[in-house]
């Protein structure tokens, strides 16, 4: 059978309302599973107290979900073809569910990361699952709606995980963050059950199971996700604990490339990376991941930190930005119909580099409207990346490896999202000392520019009765102060050029993704034309 006869859709497609129903239905598991990576962090120190552990233990609450999560992932394809897609989804939702509702009755660290595994575990299949679904679920002309659907819950779920999560953490406390998923999920399980069918070409079934598979993908993606979490803790390659777990990665990595593409029946399918448009599109989505999870991390610090807002108020700081990505999904999705998918993904790129570049230029005396309407741009510029890189990617997949791919897709955006967050920690950090040393050296009373701020200082402290022998003290501790603050805004502003400039650099892999005229010819013109 021709890939063009593969990627048509499938007879019975279900009819107008059935697809929307579907769509709801699936855009429940895939909202709910990305909104518990970012939900998580705006909780972690109140969880501190709660098991009495230090900042550095406290992530593993993160972390473990991560490692769990990715692994289902890369390895949902192969469940889909062992148990089913509907009984993956149905089974993934409902170990979801239990693993939430575990994490907000746990009352001891062990307990919670043995619950955040198993949420994990659930969450990880609903990604992929979901987008394979949708995929097939569209006829081909709504493709691109599809992917805005699909986008509206992967891309909106970290967006709105610091806001929802700094709420209930505020209002509720932690435990409230994963008791909320309950409802939802059971609504969800609810519509799976009754509108998400199997078609009938799925493969079902396999001969042999992959244990070596399954043991070196598990070693790589533990080892790469302790590595990315810890690297800074430990001062990454000057750690002998960092340079064991990167060897132990690249070598379990390389090791399971080659088992993989060897095995009949692997549990994660690397030939399908020879498809070009999956190739370069999950590498996009790499770049994608790190800027989009990367902001979703360091935006909330910086309004913390530097800013002095709540949890609440620095999660309600990316609000806007998930509004915008909320109305403009669709209209890319239509938009993905009558232009040229590539100029689409050029002019979100030109956009988020824009919105990049604007947020590098904040100072320490931004406020809430200096950097909302930079977030709002980039809002806008997301979506028509998002969508138009999506179904592009997956556009010439055989349909029998759609979940396949979608995984593959997925991961590689996950991936990026581990490495955004891990970037933007390291740059941070490593920033402020570049740029704190800087500055420190002109503190000094031959430098004519120090010279004059310290007496005025010290004047105004002076004024305000201050006793005069405890002045230079204090002046000295108040510039301390201001060259730290303004070190972290010089280091933050550096993140956001850093994650401009990675947009930028995959323009020229534009080129490599198919044109309009090449998806139609694939497609057949009838399919593609607009109405």
């Amino acid at each position: 059978m021709s890939d063009a006869a593969q990627t048509a859709p499938a007879e019975g497609a279900p009819p107008a309302a059935g697809k929307w129903l579907i769509a709801i239905t699936v855009m429940f598991g895939a909202f709910m599973a990305v909104m518990d990576i970012s939900v998580v962090n705006v909780a972690l120190p109140h969880m501190m107290g709660s098991f009495s552990q230090d900042i550095s233990s406290i992530t593993w609450v993160a972390t473990a979900y991560s490692i769990a999560e990715i692994i289902m992932i890369t390895m949902s394809g192969w469940w889909s073809t062992l148990i089913g897609r509907k009984r993956l989804f149905l089974g993934s939702f409902a170990v979801f569910t239990l693993g939430s509702m575990l994490c907000g009755t746990a009352t001891s660290f062990p307990q919670m990361l043995v619950y955040r595994v198993l949420q994990g575990l659930g969450g990880g299949a609903l990604i992929p699952v979901s987008q394979a679904i949708l995929r097939e679920t569209f006829p081909k002309e709504e493709q691109g709606m599809a992917m805005a659907i699909y986008g509206m819950g992967v891309v909106l779920a970290p967006a709105m995980g610091p806001v929802l999560g700094g709420w209930l953490t505020d209002s509720l406390g932690w435990p409230w963050i994963f008791y909320i998923n309950l409802p939802v999920s059971l609504v969800g399980m609810f519509f799976v059950w009754t509108f998400v069918e199997d078609p009938p070409y799925l493969r079902r079934g396999v001969k042999i199971i992959d244990w070596m598979g399954i043991i070196l993908l598990a070693i790589t993606l533990t080892t790469m996700q302790v590595v990315l979490e810890r690297g800074q803790q430990n001062n990454w390659f000057e750690s002998r604990f960092i340079l064991a777990g990167t060897a132990v990665c690249l070598v379990s990595l390389t090791l399971l490339v080659v088992w993989e593409m060897r095995i009949q029946e692997p549990i994660i399918n690397v030939r399908l990376l020879a498809n070009i448009p999956l190739a370069v599109g999950s590498f996009m989505g790499l770049i994608f991941g790190i800027a989009l999870f990367g902001t979703t991390f360091i935006l909330p610090q910086f309004t913390q930190e530097l800013l002095g807002y709540s949890a609440f108020k620095a999660g309600l700081a990316l609000a806007p930005r998930a509004l915008v990505l909320l109305i403009f999904m669709p209209i890319a999705g239509a938009l993905y119909r009558r232009i040229d998918p590539r100029l689409l993904i050029l002019a979100g790129i030109i956009i988020i580099f824009w919105a990049y570049f604007d947020l590098s230029r904040l100072e320490l005396s931004a406020g809430f409207w200096n950097f909302v309407p930079t977030l709002l741009v980039m809002g806008i510029g997301m979506p028509f990346m998002f969508v138009s890189m999506s179904t592009i990617s997956l556009s010439t997949v055989r349909r029998i490896n759609m979940t396949e791919a979608s995984a593959l897709y997925t991961l590689a955006r996950r991936v990026g999202g581990n490495i955004g967050y891990a970037l933007a920690a390291t740059l941070v950090a490593r920033g402020v000392q570049v740029h704190r040393s800087v500055m420190v050296s002109h503190v000094s009373p031959l430098d004519p520019a120090y010279a004059e701020f310290n007496r005025a200082v010290s004047f105004y402290l002076g004024q305000a009765g201050l006793d005069p022998a405890a002045v230079p003290g204090v002046s000295l501790g108040l510039i301390n102060g201001m060259v730290n603050r303004q070190a972290a805004m010089m280091a933050y502003n550096d993140v956001s050029m850093v994650f401009g400039l990675l947009f930028v650099i995959t323009i020229p892999m534009i080129l490599l993704l198919p044109s309009r005229a090449t998806l139609m010819a694939s497609m057949g013109t009838a399919i593609m034309k607009p109405k």
